[in-house]
């Protein structure tokens, strides 16, 4: 499998470049010269299949003309002690838990694959890397866990002074070792536009290995793909189409799920529900693509105002929002209607919902007589615990803190402060 950027379809790239790279020198992003499908009998088969065997087969399809099989299987083993359960609510509302591993959000899905699949690429080397990354909240620390005294990786982690929860900042600050985290005085888009200038600068380049661990990098992204098969697996019984309500703020978990579409697996439609950093939204029914300065709100993780997996949709749809829009719908959310779908879910249901999921539940719920033949999954994307605050806020209850993020409560900070040009 070769790669191309989306700025020069016509240079490729291996495997190898594409990862350890993370991005073109032209400022593109990556993209697979092709989507590779999986078996009929793979999609039957399905729902008795864990997470590590999908995983396994599907990176298999993606990696397996460059790596191993063996050495894939013990990879995704190794990364996916944890499960992506769904938890049904009713018979048309789902909601895929992608929480459960160490840093409790969905990133740990990506970061601990790609960490495990860079570390082989630099295996018996004297090349040092240095991974660079923008966090708006969760990619940061499910990176530095990922990344966490790897041999021959150093981790910097960039992330926006006061916009990111306290217990997101402990996971982030707390490593030590070979990651190095710095606040920056600015916002999510700041660091991210930080992090491409370091990929350009001609110094920097000559001096440091640089890849990067964002959803920007190929490895980060296809990794996410995993669960939309692990989900289907769970809710095959159902035979009915899957609606994925999707959380979006840099779009590469709505991008991934498109790879699980285009790979084979049936899905119906998938729902962009963001919060007020609504630009994809705005795309899809305007026809036109304006990013803009990112604003703070509770859903942090998802305060991104210029996606950069925008390029990578665009791509997979040749540039029409036309064909976009047959698969993408787009939902704002406000403040209050993130609130209120918090209580609504624990009201009618009893489930205590992040806020980051609370906007794809009202994004469901504002559209699910629109899809009338489908089942709504909504993609859980952090445990509430990380954002007690919000939640003690909402629902007048302190959410359970599972034992390993009430563990990072003691620990020492260690950052740094950079403000930004």
């Amino acid at each position: 499998m070769k790669y191309y950027s989306t700025k020069d379809a016509a240079r490729a790239y291996s495997l190898e470049e594409a990862v350890l790279l993370g991005l073109p020198k032209d400022n593109g992003l990556f993209m697979p010269e092709r989507i590779p499908l999986v078996d009929p009998a793979f999609l039957s088969a399905l729902e008795n299949m864990s997470l590590v065997e999908i995983a396994s087969h599907v990176a298999g399809k993606w990696f397996g003309d460059d790596v191993p099989e063996s050495v894939i299987h013990s990879m995704v083993a190794d990364a996916y002690p944890f499960d992506t359960p769904v938890v049904s609510l009713d018979d048309r509302t789902h909601v895929l838990e992608l929480f459960h591993g160490p840093t409790l959000a969905f990133k740990d899905v990506g970061a601990r694959f790609m960490a495990r699949l860079m570390s082989w690429f630099v295996r018996g080397s004297n090349r040092k890397l240095t991974i660079l990354v923008a966090t708006s909240g969760d990619t940061g620390s499910a990176v530095a866990s990922g990344f966490f005294n790897v041999e021959n990786i150093d981790v910097v982690i960039l992330y926006p002074s006061g916009k990111v929860s306290e217990s997101q900042e402990k996971q982030l600050t707390t490593w030590g070792n070979n990651i190095s985290a710095l606040e920056v005085n600015g916002t999510f888009d700041d660091c991210q536009r930080m992090v491409k200038e370091a990929f350009l600068d001609p110094q920097l380049s000559t001096t440091l290995s640089l890849s990067s661990a964002n959803s920007i990098n190929i490895a980060r992204l296809v990794p996410q793909s995993f669960y939309y098969f692990r989900a289907a697996a769970q809710l095959q019984k159902l035979e009915k189409p899957l609606s994925f309500v999707v959380p979006s703020g840099n779009f590469g978990n709505l991008t991934a799920g498109i790879f699980a579409k285009r790979m084979g697996l049936p899905i119906g439609s998938f729902i962009a529900a963001t919060n007020a950093n609504d630009v994809i939204p705005d795309y899809l029914l305007h026809g036109a693509f304006h990013p803009r300065t990112s604003v703070s709100t509770i859903s942090n993780a998802m305060d991104v105002g210029n996606p950069s997996n925008f390029w990578r949709m665009a791509a997979l749809y040749d540039d029409s929002v036309a064909a976009m829009r047959n698969d993408i719908s787009g939902v704002r959310v406000s403040e209050e209607e993130t609130r209120k779908a918090m209580l609504d879910c624990h009201q009618r249901f009893g489930y205590v919902i992040d806020p980051h999921g609370a906007v794809g539940y009202h994004a469901w719920r504002a559209t699910m007589n629109q899809h009338p033949d489908e089942a709504g999954v909504i993609l859980e994307t952090a445990h509430p615990s990380k954002f007690s605050n919000v939640v003690e806020e909402t629902l007048h209850l302190v959410p359970e803190m599972p034992q390993r993020l009430a563990e990072i409560g003691g620990r020492r900070w260690i950052l740094y402060f950079t403000g930004f040009r």
